[in-house]
């Protein structure tokens, strides 16, 4: 869905969001919503990354319990090694969704003080 305002302030057409599965050829699926970004299909996504999230979260623990165990068998490290890109992959996905979501500060509204890295680093 595009999304037209005739108020000059509010922008015509969000950027792409790029959402958390794929397609049936595996290829990304995006999203163009209007600037709300809080449609129907948008909370479903949100929903969506909040379980992969917590996924992920539970599977670090198992991983966690798992290498520490020294009896763990060699399929039983590859099974956790394959859960965990299938993971990492899903939480990549949501950082680079949400990442170009992220504003962009026009040239006006750039800040004055640009930090400098610490040399110390």
């Amino acid at each position: 869905m595009i999304y037209i305002s005739h108020d000059a302030t509010v922008p015509s057409v969000s950027r792409p969001r790029l959402l958390p599965w794929a397609n049936l050829d595996g290829k990304p699926c995006y999203l163009v919503t209007d600037h709300s970004g809080t449609g129907r299909l948008a909370r479903l996504a949100d929903d969506v990354e909040a379980v992969q999230l917590g996924m992920a979260d539970d599977l670090l623990g198992h991983a966690v319990d798992l290498l520490g165990d020294g009896k763990a068998t060699a399929p039983q490290l590859r099974y956790l090694a394959a859960r965990l890109t299938e993971s990492l992959h899903d939480v990549h996905r949501i950082a680079r969704s949400r990442g170009a979501r992220i504003p962009v500060p026009r040239d006006d509204e750039a800040p004055d003080a640009v930090l400098e890295e610490d040399p110390g680093v």
